[in-house]
């Protein structure tokens, strides 16, 4: 098996493991919240965050993955930026109507593509641009419902959508910056995001909900589907880490909206939630959208490997013929006293 034929075994594996955690996890936190009572999110996801790491730190005494330390001081940012973008989240969601946060949560891949675009000089064809567009068109139709402005709630959204953005393009610029995995990147950030979650989370739970998490009755039922929400946390955590470094931010939000579509979908066959024409036909437009921009995306990736593969035997042609090698700029100089030859490298642009 090649490696392409590798990397994309483990792409789709990525992919189907955070599409069936996630869905997962909504379902048992949908019956924690709206069942059982417990509505404190943020100390949830902290918690969720806490049994990652231990996980991961058993992970790494039985040797399931080395531990390679890199820039301290981008660990410590990166973790405090997604637990900050986690509560802003959750508070755009208090404090805006249903609707709005939905249209929060859309607006993240517009601007993905905006900041990669600018600062990373990222091109997006036009194809992918059509088929994001059908996507987005595709889930607003499906999910946003009303939309219900205040100014402290736009704010809110507004900061939400940008932490989120730079978080999660981080995490794709990190691994392949320092040449970590994900489960390296994840271990070491994951306290930092547990702690500034564990520390803020009972005071923002508090101010969206009226209530104290430690003064909340915790019967045997609502602690079984805590448990079971932190340990399908794991694999949720994992897969986002996984798929953003192996794809890129811009798909993981498209794969979140296949989520949000498979979880109304489940939503209504299990939960029997209200469903209605708006529903099926905003699904079905999101899905062409998310054929789309995959047929898209495959064809532009073997596009790129063909162009790699053509380019790599014309190097090394070029390293054989010293005429060529000096058409391109490169040479062999010789140094007047020693004579040690130096090997001159053609200079590049920042477009190679």
């Amino acid at each position: 098996m090649s490696e392409g034929q590798k990397f994309q075994l483990g792409t789709i594996g990525a992919l189907s493991l955070s599409v069936v955690s996630s869905v997962s996890i909504v379902i048992c936190n949908k019956a924690l919240i709206s069942t059982l009572g417990f509505t404190f999110a943020t100390t949830l996801t902290s918690w969720h965050l806490l049994v990652t790491f231990c996980s991961l730190h058993v992970a790494l005494w039985m040797k399931m993955f080395e531990h390679k330390p890199f820039d301290p001081r981008a660990v410590m940012g990166f973790g405090i930026l997604n637990g900050i973008s986690i509560g802003l989240l959750n508070l755009s969601l208090g404090f805006n109507s249903v609707g709005f946060y939905q249209m929060t949560k859309l607006a993240i891949i517009p601007c993905t593509v905006l900041l990669e675009t600018l600062f990373f000089r990222k091109k997006f064809s036009r194809k992918i641009q059509f088929s994001l567009t059908i996507l987005l068109l595709g889930v607003g139709i499906a999910t946003v419902t009303d939309l219900q402005l205040n100014m402290l709630g736009s704010v809110l959204s507004l900061l939400a959508v940008l932490t989120t953005c730079v978080a999660q393009i981080m995490t794709n610029t990190i691994q392949k910056k320092f040449k970590v995995s994900s489960t390296q990147l994840l271990y070491q950030s994951c306290p930092y995001q547990a702690i500034t979650l564990f520390v803020t989370g009972p005071f923002l739970d508090g101010l969206l909900t009226n209530q104290n998490v430690f003064a909340f009755k915790y019967t045997s039922q609502v602690v079984f589907f805590i448990v079971l929400s932190c340990l399908i946390s794991v694999s949720v955590n994992f897969s986002t880490f996984l798929v953003i470094g192996k794809t890129s931010p811009v798909t993981y939000q498209v794969l979140g909206h296949l989520k949000t579509c498979l979880v109304l979908a489940f939503g209504y066959v299990l939960l029997r939630d209200p469903f209605d024409w708006r529903n099926i036909l905003g699904i079905l437009v999101a899905v062409i959208g998310m054929v789309v921009y995959s047929y898209y995306c495959s064809i532009e990736t073997q596009q790129k490997a063909s162009e790699t593969s053509t380019q790599l035997p014309q190097m090394k042609e070029s390293e054989k013929d010293p005429l060529i090698a000096a058409e391109n700029g490169s040479g062999v100089l010789s140094d007047g006293g020693g004579g040690v030859q130096k090997t001159v490298a053609p200079q590049r642009s920042r477009g190679d």
